[in-house]
């Protein structure tokens, strides 16, 4: 037997981006920071999502920055190779398959000025 499901709860590191593609698919990535409850400073572990289809646009039309949102997917790596040196790179990356808005406007308002102010944007 074998399982990949990964569940996290946390705020948007930046506002998504969307992209559209001829064939009429969507995909959607921005990243997301996760405070660990073991931990004792305020650093947030950050996570890579990619959301596709309509999951993708809803994500696009309505999280931003600072949303407190919750996601139920899979992990899976993205590899590719460096152009400087040739090497082979990877980078984990969670794809969303099921996306919840758990914020209000007001909390979510809120969080955008504490992320911005603790944490960089990018996720790193």
């Amino acid at each position: 037997m074998s399982l990949n499901i990964v569940t996290l709860v946390g705020r948007a590191g930046r506002d998504p981006e969307v992209k559209y593609f001829e064939s009429g698919s969507v995909v959607c990535n921005f990243t997301l920071a996760v405070n660990r409850l073991t931990r004792n400073s305020d650093e947030p572990d950050w996570f890579n999502l990619e959301i596709w289809g309509k999951t993708a646009e809803v994500a696009g039309n309505y999280v931003r920055k600072g949303s407190l949102i919750g996601v139920q997917g899979s992990l899976k790596f993205d590899y590719w190779q460096d152009r400087s040196s040739g090497a082979t790179r990877s980078k984990p990356v969670i794809r969303v398959e099921r996306l919840d808005l758990l914020g209000s406007k007001q909390d979510t308002e809120q969080a955008r000025g504490d992320l911005s102010d603790r944490y960089d944007s990018d996720g790193f």
